[in-house]
C-alpha cells in the first residue's frame, strides 16, 4: 500500500509538470488569444490522472497546473478573486473527468473499445465543461469591459471561451483515447 501511495505521488509530479510544459512550449500550442487562451494538448496529462487514479489524483495535477502556472510567470492576474477562480479553481475541476475511473479502466481492460470512447468523452466533457464554466464566469465578472461595444458581457465571454475550449476538449477526447486504446499496459493500473 506504501508503495502504491508513493506511485501516486511520482505520477502526479511527473504528470502535472508534463501539462505545464505542454503549455508553456511555443510549437506544442495554438495561441487564439493575446490575453489568453490556446488549444495545446496540455489537459490530457491531466486527464490521464484522473482515469487512472479517480478524481483524486485528477483534482490534485490540476490544482497544481494551475499553482505552477502562477509560479512559472505563465498566469494573467487581476485580483486574488480571478486568480482563484481561473487558476486555482478552473484547472482544478479538470479532475472531475475521474468519476469515470473504475468503469473507464473496466472498459480498457475488457477491450470495449466503444464503451471507453464513451467514458473518455463523458470524463473530458465533465472536465471540460467544469473549466469552461470557470473562466466563463471570470471573463463575465472581471473581463466585462474588453467586451465590444454593444456586445453583452456574457455573450463575449462565453464566446471567447467556447473559441479555444472546443478545439482543445477535442483534441483531447482524440488523444487520450488513441493513448488509452494502444497503450492500456501503460495507463490502466494494475492494482
Amino acid at each position: 500500500m506504501k508503495s502504491n501511495g508513493l506511485l501516486f505521488y511520482i505520477e502526479i509530479a511527473i504528470l502535472t509538470a508534463l501539462a505545464l510544459i505542454l503549455d508553456i512550449i511555443p510549437f506544442l500550442k495554438f495561441q487564439i488569444w493575446p490575453a489568453g487562451g490556446s488549444i495545446s494538448f496540455a489537459m490530457i496529462p491531466v486527464f490521464i490522472l484522473a482515469f487512472r487514479w479517480g478524481i483524486k489524483g485528477g483534482l490534485l495535477s490540476g490544482f497544481l497546473w494551475g499553482i505552477l502556472q502562477i509560479a512559472t510567470g505563465n498566469a494573467y492576474i487581476l485580483n486574488f478573486w480571478q486568480g482563484l477562480i481561473e487558476y486555482g479553481l478552473a484547472f482544478t475541476v479538470l479532475g472531475f473527468a475521474g468519476v469515470f475511473a473504475i468503469p473507464l479502466q473496466q472498459a480498457a481492460k475488457n477491450k470495449e473499445n466503444a464503451r471507453l470512447l464513451r467514458y473518455i468523452i463523458g470524463g473530458v466533457l465533465i472536465g471540460g465543461i467544469g473549466r469552461f464554466i470557470m473562466h466563463f464566469l471570470a471573463g463575465f465578472i472581471f473581463f466585462a469591459d474588453a467586451a465590444p461595444s454593444g456586445q453583452p458581457a456574457w455573450l463575449y465571454s462565453f464566446l471567447y471561451n467556447v473559441s479555444y475550449m472546443v478545439p482543445a476538449l477535442f483534441i483531447c477526447m482524440v488523444a487520450t483515447y488513441f493513448l488509452f486504446s494502444k497503450q492500456q499496459q501503460i495507463l490502466i493500473r494494475t492494482n
